[in-house]
């Protein structure tokens, strides 16, 4: 039986619009996320003094080693902006997020006068 030479008029951009996903919020603050979740401590790892290692991260969370780097890559240097380094220390590489002493409140004392 032949096909109908009769073609469908081409969905509009309003209802491709409609059954599109809706995109998920971007994590900008580990710590307004969930305290348990994945990411969250894989963050919470990285800004110990030591560091951590791919396979460290990769246990804690069940990711895959190329979940863990996306993660890395992804979410800690592009969607946080967090400055990610690594050493290379007695043949593994250990990650570490600089600057993560200054994200912690310090002991310091605020200046304010008496009232």
């Amino acid at each position: 039986m032949p096909m109908s030479s009769k073609k469908r008029p081409p969905k509009s951009t309003a209802a491709r619009a409609t059954t599109a996903k809706p995109t998920q919020p971007a994590i900008t603050d580990p710590e307004k996320n969930d305290a348990g979740s994945k990411q969250a401590r894989v963050i919470e790892m990285l800004q110990s003094p030591t560091g951590v290692t791919v396979a460290a991260m990769m246990k804690e969370t069940g990711w895959q080693q190329h979940s863990v780097r996306g993660f890395l890559a992804g979410v800690v240097r592009k969607k946080l902006k967090l400055k990610l380094n690594s050493k290379k220390i007695d043949g593994n590489r250990v990650y570490r997020v600089d600057g993560a002493d200054s994200a912690k409140p310090s002991g310091r004392q605020s200046k304010r006068r008496p009232a």
